[in-house]
C-alpha cells in the first residue's frame, strides 16, 4: 500500500481550501478516454472551477478541463466534457444525504494515479464566508511572521 506522500498528485484545487471549509473527503475513480490519461500524465489539467454533482443516483464531475494531447488526432474529446465519476452506491447515497443540506457541495481538491489509474478526491464542503477568509489570510500571515522571527533568531 502506498503512503499519501509518495503519491503524487497531478493537479490540485488550491482555491477549494481558501474557498470553503472542508469536511468529509472521499477518493473516487474517473472515467476518461485514452488521450486524456496521457494529457494527465503530462500534468495538463487545471481543476480552479470544478465541482461534482449526483445526477440520477450517478457522480458526474463538471468543468475539470484537461487540454487536448499534442499527439492525439480526432480521438481527442472536448476539453471541458462532463465526466462519470466511480464510487459504491452507499458512498453516493451518503453523499446525496449531506449534499442536499443547505450550504453543501462537492468540491474535487485532487487528481492522482493509484496503481495506474486515475483518482479523484472529492471533498464535502461548506463555503467560507468572506470574513472567515479574512481570518484565515491573517492567521497564515502571523504564522509566517513569527517563523521568520524565528530563523532570524537562529542564525
Amino acid at each position: 500500500m502506498k503512503k499519501e506522500d509518495e503519491i503524487k498528485a497531478v493537479a490540485t484545487n488550491r482555491k477549494a481550501f481558501h474557498l470553503y471549509h472542508i469536511e468529509d473527503k472521499l477518493e473516487v475513480g474517473i472515467v476518461l478516454a485514452g488521450t486524456e490519461v496521457k494529457s494527465l500524465r503530462a500534468g495538463k489539467a487545471n481543476m480552479s472551477d470544478a465541482y461534482a454533482s449526483i445526477e440520477d443516483g450517478e457522480l458526474w464531475l463538471h468543468n475539470l478541463h484537461i487540454s487536448p494531447y499534442e499527439a492525439g488526432n480526432r480521438a481527442n474529446l472536448d476539453p471541458i466534457r462532463k465526466r462519470k465519476l466511480l464510487a459504491h452506491r452507499q458512498e453516493i447515497r451518503k453523499l446525496f444525504a449531506k449534499a442536499a443540506q443547505k450550504g453543501y457541495t462537492l468540491v474535487p481538491l485532487r487528481i492522482y494515479f493509484s496503481d495506474s489509474r486515475a483518482k479523484l478526491e472529492l471533498a464535502l464542503a461548506v463555503g467560507k464566508k468572506l470574513f472567515d477568509r479574512r481570518e484565515a489570510i491573517k492567521e497564515r500571515d502571523l504564522r509566517r511572521e513569527e517563523e521568520r522571527e524565528r530563523r532570524g533568531r537562529r542564525e
